[in-house]
């Protein structure tokens, strides 16, 4: 049993009621004390700073329960009960307050990250600037939240004895545990330290176009640990951060979010090839998926029986290339069809386009009407 507080102020009172009472009194003074803070600081806090007012908002009640907590842990030793439960108790209240405070901590650090990012326009046709600070912020905070995370569980942990004790012995035997863990934690650091270079160094960002694994699609996500690619179907490709350091793949959209697509077409021999590129020119010039930039018609190829027809166009981006070349199929077919009915070679209509690419970005290539 606690003496002391209890001898003075409390000798007539049961130990029960004695604890009751002081914890009872500590919850009470940090109610008025947390409505006195919060009248205060809503009375002269500047509404200017949208980040932090926003955070004090979001933390009240956060606020309150920390505030609880600390008068808990400081009553705590003077309660008249069990030293080793008030002693447990009190550990408990300490490693519950450093949580809260990782808490906010996090909850800062997102709500910066979302603050600078509102500053940027990821629908615009020219978003290269803003595709590589999401892409930054993105990894920068996954990894600041782990960090966060992790220093917090373990200085909320380092409150309880026996798990400092243990911590203490893990240094002492550090040879051993030290090989242990740094093998156990390879792939967690690997991943750390692969995000920091890609949020750095930037071969791929959000939005970006890419073929990985022969697989073609946009990068939607960045994880902690991977990133999410969303495919040409809509299907999902994970893959591990580390992937985009050690194994090549494409990136269509590396220096500029411009693209330019190819659409092939087969035509026989007897084909007027320069009536063929006005009828394909005339159709791109009237599609407002067109950037306005580049759009030729070659000859590629020749077969046994046809000739190969290359037409280049540009566009703003990946998918309204992929839109603009298959209009590009339809309407050009069609009109061939009508206007120039033997140009086709003697297969099904869906068989006239027989494949598509994607090229080098815009702005390698000279614009050619």
């Amino acid at each position: 049993m606690s003496v002391g507080l209890n001898d003075y102020y409390f000798d007539w009172a049961p130990n029960w009621l004695a604890a009751i009472t002081l914890i009872a009194a500590a919850i009470g003074v940090a109610l008025i004390l947390h409505a006195v803070l919060l009248h205060l600081a809503a009375r002269f806090w500047s509404s200017r700073h949208v980040v932090a007012n926003s955070l004090f908002q979001r933390t009240r009640g956060l606020a309150r329960y920390a505030l609880i907590l600390l008068a808990l842990s400081t009553v705590m030793p003077a309660v008249p009960l069990n030293p080793e439960a008030t002693h447990m108790a009190h550990s408990v209240f300490i490693a519950a307050i450093v949580l809260l405070i990782g808490w906010v901590v996090l909850l800062a650090a997102n709500m910066t990250a979302d603050y600078y990012l509102g500053h940027f326009q990821r629908d615009t046709a020219d978003n290269l600037l803003a595709r590589k600070a999401v892409t930054q912020v993105s990894v920068l905070k996954r990894i600041v939240d782990v960090i966060i995370v992790m220093v917090a569980v373990g200085f909320a942990l380092m409150s309880f004895d026996t798990v400092r004790q243990v911590g203490m012995s893990l240094f002492a035997s550090a040879g051993v545990a030290g090989l242990v863990a740094g093998v156990a934690a390879r792939p967690i650091f690997a991943n750390i330290f692969a995000g920091l270079q890609l949020a750095l160094e930037q071969p791929i960002r959000i939005d970006d176009a890419v073929m990985v694994e022969n697989e073609f699609g946009w990068i939607e996500e960045f994880g902690s640990s991977y990133v999410v690619i969303r495919l040409s179907d809509w299907r999902r490709m994970v893959v591990p951060l580390a992937y985009f350091l050690e194994k090549p793949f494409q990136n269509w959209t590396r220096t500029s979010g411009q693209i330019l697509g190819s659409v092939f077409l087969y035509v026989n021999y007897g084909a007027p090839i320069d009536r063929v590129r006005e009828i394909a020119v005339a159709i791109v010039k009237q599609s407002k998926l067109w950037d306005g930039k580049v759009v030729s018609l070659q000859v590629t190829d020749v077969k046994e029986n046809t000739i190969e027809l290359r037409i280049l166009v540009s566009a703003a981006n990946a998918g309204k290339s992929s839109d603009l070349r298959a209009e590009i199929r339809e309407k050009l077919i069609a009109k061939l069809q009508r206007e120039i009915p033997g140009v086709l070679p003697g297969k099904p209509i869906g068989n006239a386009a027989v494949s598509d690419a994607e090229v080098a970005p815009a702005q390698q290539v000279s614009v050619a009407h």
